[in-house]
């Protein structure tokens, strides 16, 4: 506190990103750089900002599907995500991300989050919490429980409804979430789902879009794109153009949104430098007012940093 912020000037900048790059192409197998909790670190460059309500927040959010075990790319991915991430290195990594300059969690309910959430409070963490989840009834419960800024409806939830034709349960989550006194978002992976609602004129105040229209497969008119795929099953499918689609309905509407699986679920991460164009086509295809929710995994490489430093470069 009182400090002012350390300036990376561009020669440093470069040396860094020019070591990330070694790195992951290397393939360095060991743990992640970040210090440990509590241990002393020069304060961050601070990272852009957007504005959620009244409430600031950095562009670049962290998310909880790496936490969670949700790799989407297969069981055993999933397992050693579940394996690393005990209670105590998700406090670790939770910190770390906000020494760093990240100060925005994107999360799910489960007793472990809960735990490591608690643990991060008895620990005097400031970052600002996002809850993803489906339920109305217990919207308040949560927000009792974990003190939000915002409740938004889960993506995959807001796609099944849409298609079933019970989109007004997803309009009956926003009030839910109005009710307790926080702000209220949608998430989607279908973009016709949000452009939906933003046409009706829901009273949301941010969305939550994902890159990849991974639920096709809920719509009929839709299927036939997914069962062509010659391909084998791989779980959900990933189209290449998808991300221009989902920009496209972002500039269009006025509120926030938040972009997720920017990087394809790890399919966009072969190296720093597929990582760093990811973060350029979000940062230039998103309106000013828009962020990113970023999952990471820094057990063989200091993404946190890394892709810190990709928002202070490219998301100003």
């Amino acid at each position: 506190m009182g400090n002012e912020p350390r300036q990376m000037d561009s020669a440093s900048r470069r040396s860094f990103l020019k070591q990330c790059s070694a790195a992951a192409v290397a393939g360095v197998a060991a743990p992640s750089a970040a210090s440990p909790v509590g241990a002393a670190r020069p304060d961050p460059e601070p990272l852009p900002m957007i504005s959620l309500g009244d409430h600031r927040i950095s562009r670049m959010l962290v998310g909880s599907n790496t936490l969670l075990g949700y790799s989407y790319m297969g069981p055993h991915a999933d397992q050693h995500m579940r394996e690393y991430f005990t209670i105590k290195r998700t406090v670790r990594f939770l910190r770390d991300c906000e020494q760093t300059g990240i100060d925005a969690f994107q999360f799910a309910v489960r007793d472990d989050i809960l735990a490591a959430l608690a643990e991060c409070d008895r620990q005097g963490s400031e970052m600002k919490r996002i809850c993803l989840h489906s339920d109305p009834k217990t919207v308040a419960q949560v927000v009792q429980q974990t003190r939000p800024i915002a409740m938004v409806h889960h993506g995959g939830a807001t796609d099944r409804l849409f298609a079933q034709g019970r989109a007004d349960q997803v309009h009956d989550y926003v009030k839910a979430a109005h009710d307790v006194g926080v702000l209220a978002g949608v998430s989607a992976h279908n973009p016709d789902c949000i452009k939906r609602v933003a046409d009706e004129g829901w009273p949301v105040d941010l969305f939550m879009t994902c890159f990849y229209f991974l639920t096709r497969s809920l719509v009929p008119d839709r299927q036939a794109e997914v069962a062509e795929l010659p391909t084998l099953e791989i779980a959900y499918p990933f189209f290449k153009d998808d991300p221009q689609v989902m920009t496209r309905v972002m500039r269009q509407v006025d509120q926030p949104c938040l972009a997720f699986k920017i990087l394809g679920s790890g399919r966009l991460c072969t190296g720093q430098a597929s990582v760093r164009a990811a973060f350029q086509f979000a940062f230039e295809n998103i309106k000013p007012i828009d962020g990113v929710i970023i999952g990471m995994y820094p057990r063989f490489f200091d993404e946190i940093r890394a892709n810190a430093e990709y928002t202070r470069e490219l998301g100003s």
